[in-house]
């Protein structure tokens, strides 16, 4: 790659890697083991189908093996392919380690645009990729264990987990084989929405530091910031919905695949959605004006730009037109390497996607380890705080001479269930993990940016698993 070709998605992975790298020093050859892909196994499949057969084609590729299971999300996409999964599996390996998740990278997909088959034929295509990949070792509690991704969601999750219990029946921990399932079928409460939910949570952490709101050319508190939000999937619709509703942020505009519609005073993130879900679009959404090349749309005046939907989304050919002095990562690398440069040099700040993006695996984390306990969060100690609670309000009256009102005791007497409990989970593994960023971000200048900061941070805690193992 020359200094002006556009970079391809794995050679933009790479090369934030290699910048990343350039600011530590490491023994000899760990770099490029941390850098490759450790294994990738391609499947290609036979399904019977339509009274004939068609072969499908899948990858799973596993990054980093420094811990295990190693885990990433399954896509499904026609335009699903190898180069593609394996920069994918890289970043799942950075974004485990830089929120302390104790997993290694992984990613898995299948050539397939979904809305070409029915539901009973979408169910045999994905228990056939399930007992390709099991056979292999590419699907496994203890080893690799996937998660819906672009194009995937809880109804394939459950039909993954039912068929490896079906091949496995003796594996007492086969709920734990994949995460994002049904909270029915042994998912975890708030799995849906936590990478969105993890986006909020990282920009409100962001605009918790001053001095960091104010190197992205703006000031205050999130709320009143002015939003443009490309992708309303469940990553872009979640943030989107809980930092208007919750944080007070303005979004001025929502970009789709239809186009995009404006709207200075705001728009009704919610309403939106219902419209997308019922009319298969943006276009035509009340109130709000439509403006079918919505790829231009990014360029628009705005404090927050919210890329939620495809990577290389701002590239080289738009990156000197993007206006939003602050670039929030939803996506996995909607920037490609070419224009994170060009941003940098005009004074962007870019809050990574292996940070940002990270909620998702850290709730689906939360979810493993319910699936290997056995118990739901919350069930053995909930009822015991809130007697604790009561005690110590009855005490306060009592010394007091003083009754606390029905209002207070009730939200004061409330003990976490598995939702409260997993939310907060979240919350402090996204303070955290920004916290150790903008230490390294501000305390070594040859680092520069957050998305340096995240990667160095990331590699130095896979090279301390490396080189304390026997490789």
């Amino acid at each position: 790659m020359n200094a002006t070709q556009e970079p391809s998605f794995r050679e933009s992975v790479d090369v934030m890697f290699n910048r990343a790298v350039a600011t530590l020093t490491l023994p000899a050859g760990l770099a490029e083991k941390i850098r490759v892909c450790n294994a990738v196994c391609q499947v290609r499949f036979g399904v019977e189908l339509r009274g004939g057969y068609q072969v499908i084609t899948g990858w799973r590729a596993v990054h980093s093996e420094h811990r295990l299971p190693v885990k990433g999300g399954i896509r499904y996409a026609s335009f699903a392919a190898q180069d593609e999964v394996e920069a994918l599996a890289a970043l799942m390996s950075y974004k485990c380690a830089l929120v302390d998740v104790p997993f290694g990278g992984a990613k898995g997909a299948l050539c397939v645009r979904p809305k070409d088959y029915s539901e009973e034929e979408l169910e045999h295509i994905t228990r056939r990729f399930t007992q390709e990949l099991a056979k292999r070792s590419f699907l496994n509690p203890s080893q690799n264990v996937p998660a819906p991704d672009m194009g995937t969601g809880e109804r394939e999750m459950a039909w993954m987990a039912d068929e490896y219990k079906r091949l496995f029946p003796g594996d007492i921990n086969g709920d734990a084989c994949v995460t994002g399932k049904p909270v029915q079928c042994g998912g975890v409460r708030g799995r849906t929405e936590a990478t969105g939910r993890g986006v909020q949570f990282g920009l409100r952490e962001f605009f918790r530091h001053p001095q960091d709101v104010r190197a992205a050319g703006l000031d205050g508190a999130l709320e009143g910031k002015r939003m443009v939000v490309q992708g309303l999937g469940n990553v872009g619709y979640h943030a989107a919905k809980f930092l208007s509703e919750e944080d007070g942020v303005k979004v001025t505009a929502v970009i789709e695949r239809d186009g995009a519609i404006v709207r200075d005073a705001g728009l009704d993130i919610e309403a939106v959605q219902q419209h997308r879900l019922q009319h298969g679009g943006v276009k035509g959404f009340p109130g709000a004006t439509f403006i079918e090349q919505g790829a231009g749309v990014l360029e628009m005046d705005c404090d927050i730009l919210l890329p939620a939907a495809m990577e290389s989304q701002i590239t080289r050919a738009n990156a000197a037109r993007i206006r939003a002095p602050l670039i929030a990562e939803a996506a996995n690398g909607p920037v490609s390497a070419g224009a994170d440069e060009i941003l940098r040099a005009r004074g962007k700040v870019i809050i990574p996607d292996i940070f940002l993006n990270a909620g998702g695996v850290t709730v689906s984390y939360f979810e493993w380890i319910k699936n290997l306990s056995h118990i739901r969060f919350g069930r053995m100690e909930r009822r015991f705080h809130e007697a604790r609670g009561s005690a110590l309000l009855d005490a306060i009256s009592e010394t007091t001479g003083k009754s606390v009102s029905d209002n207070i005791r009730r939200r004061l007497l409330q003990g976490p269930d598995e939702l409260a409990l997993v939310r907060s989970g979240l919350d402090d593994s996204m303070r955290e993990a920004y916290s150790q960023i903008r230490e390294v971000w501000r305390s070594r200048p040859a680092v520069g940016d957050l998305r340096t900061a995240a990667f160095a941070l990331a590699i130095e805690k896979i090279a301390a698993c490396y080189q304390n193992m026997d490789l």
